[in-house]
């Protein structure tokens, strides 16, 4: 297996990150609107009749920049926390490799080598998407309480302290750490099987990877949807109204039924083909760029 090197995964990381945020965050700010959208009271309709009434509103109300909105977050976040995920997940793979450094891994040590990119990442995606969250649902409010992602940083910290920037974080580890196992071993299963027989991934067609991708967002997204709906609600609620993880849940399931553990299925469905099909061919490019680039750095 190849030496990994953090700064070409640093670059290739985040070029694809940037790549999935462009390609995918309006179906994000759908999925946030419908995951926190208020309980309507008995006999009335929810604000949302699904992801297309969001998406129809959003953009009748606040433009399609609407759609847009909270995405200064991720945008700067995305690179150090792909640059991490790559870089965490090429490591994950040499230490399951150990002194084999040409062995193939098994489909169980990808997985693990997959949760430990979303242990790294964590520490970056906690407090980004926090604030991303608490921008997408602000103009539903009535009222605009932030002016953008750093004074709404900045009004966390004064509010709380570091501990409010970070809140959910529990919640993100248990949302990132299974579905980036799923994430990329999907990824990379999919590569071994589509690599044409006697060539390697770098001879992989622009559609193969764009296919292997998409494919990699939609199994990530099967595992990750119940915790990250409970993350979303976790995370724009008021001060105290939660005690933990399991309040959130407990509180879910009584008001809204299971099913609300599922709410936005359909945008973040959607979305998860093109953004993360977008992120890999992103990655694969800058790889194969920096290659020819450096090709013994």
């Amino acid at each position: 297996m190849a030496d990994v090197n953090p700064i070409k995964d640093f670059i290739a990381g985040g070029f694809g990150g940037v790549c999935l945020v462009f390609a995918g965050h309006p179906l994000d700010t759908i999925k946030v609107r419908l995951q926190t959208q208020p309980t309507p009271p008995p006999g009335q309709a929810p604000k949302f009749a699904g992801a297309w009434d969001c998406a129809r509103q959003t953009v009748m109300k606040e433009g399609f920049r609407g759609l847009y909105k909270g995405m200064a977050a991720p945008i700067v976040g995305v690179s150090p926390m792909f640059a991490v995920c790559f870089f965490g997940f090429g490591l994950g793979k040499k230490l399951q490799a150990g002194e084999k450094t040409n062995a193939e891994l098994s489909y169980i040590q990808l997985w693990n080598a997959g949760m430990l990119a979303g242990v790294f990442t964590t520490v970056i995606m906690a407090p980004g998407e926090r604030i991303k969250c608490l921008l997408q649902i602000q103009a539903d409010a009535g009222s605009k309480k932030y002016a953008g992602p750093v004074d709404c940083a900045k009004q966390l910290y004064r509010e709380g302290g570091i501990r409010s920037v970070y809140r959910g974080t529990a919640l993100t580890l248990m949302r990132d750490v299974p579905a980036s196992g799923m994430y990329f071993m999907s990824y990379e299963i999919l590569q071994r099987k589509l690599t044409p027989e006697g060539k390697t991934r770098k001879d992989m067609s622009v559609g193969r990877t764009l296919f292997a991708g998409g494919m990699a967002g939609v199994f990530n997204w099967m595992v990750a949807i119940a915790p990250d709906t409970l993350k979303s609600r976790f995370q724009t609620a008021p001060a105290g109204k939660y005690s933990g993880v399991g309040d959130v849940l407990r509180h879910l399931v009584r008001e809204e039924g299971p099913q609300a553990l599922f709410k936005g299925v359909a945008p973040i469905m959607v979305r998860a083909f093109p953004a993360n099909a977008a992120c890999f061919l992103g990655y694969e490019m800058c790889m194969k760029f920096l290659d020819w680039l450096a090709p013994g750095w």
